[in-house]
């Protein structure tokens, strides 16, 4: 019999079965306890069920759990990279990083990716499936439980494009956010896309209060077609449309990313460019970085980001340069579980 996978359960699906096997409805919620709050592995270690209702528990659900395969720890700021295994035996990363306000977390939503963004590592080794909310979960759950840090903050930057696992992000934002569980508030949660627009109007209608962090990388259909394919299914007209809905519907203001690409668009045209692809968004943020250099392109990182972050500025946009940790252990997500596979 397959068992049911318990941390991807709503505390109301939780209610629904625990009632079903003859307990009382308030069971469910010490249980849903044990396992976001207290992050207990093995049912025997409620202390306050039965050990008949532990063995109902034992038979029909499973407490999931993800193996850290390597761990990487930067010498220069402490960053921590784990690349995580899951039971079918499919990799995840997720990076740990401490900041004056607190430590963040980006989390991967996908075994590998299937938008094909050129200058991407997440791509390289192909899309696999989806992460399961409770996946996700496990990123956080086993990485405060080594480190022994609690993490504040929360990216969806990982491995995957977010909106194309829709209804596990979803799902897993209503767990995260549970006053029974890790209890976060979405206002502290980035959800990182490439610009799938139908999806970002949905979640712009759940008025979530998280912030929508588009990667944009380029100011033209042209130049954003040629690096990255999702543009040619919605083009950026389409995108800023989208982002400008976003913004009406939740009042929260859009972080748009841009790799600056030595050669390809860190020029000054395409500061301008971008200047008037984005006053119509204001107010927005622009975080430009530098690109990950990776085996498989010749990208070069730029050496005008500070000229290119300055002519933004001068014509109004906000745009800040993102500060980089783990770089001795190459802690942009997408590297370790390609290595990985390599070997």
């Amino acid at each position: 019999m397959n068992k049911t996978d318990i941390l991807s359960m709503t505390l109301a699906e939780l209610e629904t079965d625990i009632t079903a096997l003859g307990e009382k409805k308030f069971r469910a919620g010490q249980l849903y306890s044990w396992l976001h709050s207290k992050r207990i592995t093995e049912f025997s270690q409620c202390t306050d069920l039965s050990k008949q209702l532990i063995a109902k528990l034992d038979e029909k659900f499973d407490i999931r759990r993800a193996k850290t395969v390597r761990k990487l720890v930067s010498k220069l700021d402490g960053t921590v990279k784990y690349l995580y295994e899951f039971p079918d035996g499919e990799r995840a990363e997720t990076v740990l990083m401490s900041y004056e306000h607190g430590n963040s977390m980006c989390i991967s939503t996908q075994v590998g990716c299937k938008m094909g963004c050129s200058f991407c590592a997440s791509t390289k080794a192909g899309f696999v499936r989806d992460l399961e909310p409770s996946e996700m979960l496990l990123q956080i759950y086993e990485s405060e439980r080594d480190s022994g840090r609690k993490v504040e903050s929360l990216v969806l930057m990982g491995i995957g494009e977010p909106l194309d696992n829709y209804d596990n992000v979803i799902r897993f934002l209503g767990l995260l956010s549970s006053e029974k569980g890790k209890n976060m508030s979405l206002r502290h949660v980035s959800l990182s896309t490439c610009g799938i627009v139908p999806r970002i109007r949905e979640l712009a209608d759940m008025k979530t209060g998280l912030t929508l962090s588009v990667s944009l990388h380029a100011p033209t259909d042209e130049k954003r077609s040629a690096i990255m394919p999702i543009n040619k299914r919605y083009d950026t007209g389409d995108l800023i449309e989208a982002c400008r809905y976003y913004f009406a519907q939740t009042g929260r203001r859009i972080s748009f990313e841009f790799a600056l690409i030595s050669g390809v668009n860190d020029d000054e045209a395409t500061a301008r460019e971008l200047i008037k692809l984005l006053k119509p968004v204001s107010p927005c943020h622009v975080n430009l970085i530098q690109v990950n250099e990776i085996r498989e392109r010749d990208y070069r990182r730029s050496g005008r980001v500070r000229e290119f972050q300055r002519i933004l500025t001068d014509g109004g946009l906000n745009a800040t340069v993102r500060r980089t940790l783990g770089a001795d252990i190459n802690a942009a997500c997408g590297q370790l579980r390609r290595d990985s596979l390599a070997n």
